[in-house]
């Protein structure tokens, strides 16, 4: 097995312009542009781990890692993306077979196994998340990096006030916010344009933790939040907007949760959808199904497009926001570092070692997946109406997304 593997390293070093250096379970040693300090060294503790890479390819190393077999040392953001500038993060065939058995057996089809997936990640609790989001929304979806912000805080504001404005949102209106996490958007609509806000989520502990937070803030009559699934439609409001809702529909139930979208939206209203697509028809990654978002699917971006029109709903705008996404894991990344003490000491038998490796697998191997040059993933934000719209009705040109200055960060709150 370590021939398999050596061969297969050997090839992928000899594309990169990096070095690097690779020990063995026996001791042996491959570098790459030894002249110079390895960036990452990559070093395998059992013939075990050597195994599962030669057989799982990516899947099989990372496995590994998280099980202590592996250890890298070194710049993680470098190993992944050498990983995805060379094809070895492209799954096995026997990956393949795993993440089709993983449909069959976490799929969202099923409503109660799809708040048992949401809850699996969500679940882990406000202080967790309090810990490395921004302190001001914790918004947990891309941010927007508008020229001169410094700060994920403000970057999370530029991003709900582009969505306020995008769906020409004003004082009085109804809103329904799919899958409204920790209420960013909600508390943001409400102070800063007058909206009345209504939350609808499937994760249990976010939904307690809001209902205590809109009380606490004494905005009872101006927001709400309903714990439901995202397909259950119990009215009609004047916008609707979800921020990172579609990519966990599933493989099969893309179609029903862009229907509920339509279902939701009034005659006439407007609508943002904010959601991690593939550009074309690809399998979702295995690691992130495995260990991070059970049931999970992206979805390529003309699947959304042709939901959306066989729904009745009319795309005004789409705007990709891929580069954005890498500089908001990367905030995140780090805060999650520099909080990790602070992380593992709320629950030690839930936040380990193990935890950690997966996490930091998560947030910088996602930032590497958008920033690759040979990537096939965009952050897309579309803008709808239900019905056409006339030049009376919704602006001939983007210039009023940047009218007027962006609300700033609080410090809090």
């Amino acid at each position: 097995m370590k021939s398999l593997i050596d061969a297969r390293l050997r090839a992928i070093c000899a594309r990169s312009t990096h070095p690097l250096r690779i020990i063995y379970a026996d001791g042996a040693e491959r570098r790459h542009l030894p002249g110079s300090a390895p960036e990452f060294t990559l070093r395998f503790k059992s013939p075990a781990a050597q195994r599962r890479t030669a057989l799982f390819g990516h899947i099989g190393l990372l496995d590994s890692y998280f099980d202590g077999e592996v250890d890298i040392d070194g710049d993680l953001a470098a190993l992944f993306a050498l990983g995805v500038q060379s094809g070895f993060s492209q799954p096995a065939p026997l990956v393949a077979l795993r993440n089709r058995w993983h449909e069959f057996t976490r799929s969202n089809k099923d409503r109660a196994r799809a708040k048992e997936n949401a809850r699996f990640h969500y679940g882990l609790g406000t202080d967790f998340f309090r810990c490395w989001l921004d302190r001001e929304l914790m918004m947990y979806t891309c941010a927007y990096w508008a020229e001169g912000t410094s700060t994920v805080e403000q970057a999370q504001i530029n991003k709900v006030e582009h969505v306020c404005r995008k769906v020409l949102l004003a004082p009085g209106e109804s809103v329904i916010d799919i899958g409204c996490g920790f209420g960013g958007f909600m508390f943001h609509a409400a102070r800063h344009h007058g909206a009345r806000v209504s939350g609808l989520n499937a994760t249990t502990e976010q939904v307690d933790w809001l209902r205590e937070e809109i009380g606490r803030r004494g905005l009872g009559g101006q927001l709400d939040v309903r714990e439901a699934d995202f397909r259950d439609v119990d009215r009609q409001y004047d916008k609707v907007v979800s921020i990172g809702v579609l990519e966990h529909a599933g493989r099969d139930q893309v179609d029903e949760v862009v229907k509920a979208h339509a279902d939701f939206l009034k005659p006439g209203g407007l609508g943002m959808l904010h959601f991690i697509g593939h550009v074309g028809q690809y399998p979702t990654e295995f690691f992130i199904r495995q260990h991070v978002f059970p049931g999970g699917w992206i979805p390529s971006l003309t699947e959304a497009l042709d939901a959306m029109d066989r729904h009745g709903l009319e795309i005004l705008d789409i705007e990709n926001l891929r580069r954005h996404y890498v500089l908001t894991l990367e905030a995140w990344a780090e805060r999650f570092d520099a909080h990790w003490d602070e992380i593992r000491q709320l629950n030690p038998t839930r936040f380990t070692e193990r935890f950690r490796r997966i996490w930091r697998t998560y947030l910088i191997g996602c930032a590497e997946m958008f920033r690759a040059g040979n990537g096939i993933t965009g952050l897309y934000q579309i803008t709808f109406g239900k019905g056409r719209r006339t030049p009376r009705t919704y602006p001939m040109s983007r210039a009023f997304l940047h009218g007027e200055p962006m609300p700033r960060e609080t410090g809090g709150g």
